[in-house]
């Protein structure tokens, strides 16, 4: 019972971390690129996909830190 509420509350934290620098993205696009390249201003949705689109292409980035496998909590379940 232990291992899934440290899986849950890991999943929770990377989830909560990836919204946080979709909008950290979201707002910088916002306060740049409208300014110096005169490119149009995007929502928060936009930015999420661009994140989602610029993982894809080149590799995404990978939380070590936060990463959790089933085998680190095996004996708990």
């Amino acid at each position: 019972m232990l291992g899934i509420i440290a899986i849950i509350n890991c999943l929770l934290l990377e989830v909560c971390i990836f919204f946080l620098v979709t909008w950290i993205f979201w707002w910088l696009w916002n306060m740049t690129m409208p300014q110096v390249f005169n490119l149009n201003k995007i929502t928060c949705w936009q930015a999420f996909r661009l994140l989602l689109i610029a993982g894809i292409v080149f590799g995404g980035t990978y939380f070590k830190f936060f990463s959790v496998t089933l085998a680190q909590f095996g004996n708990y379940l």
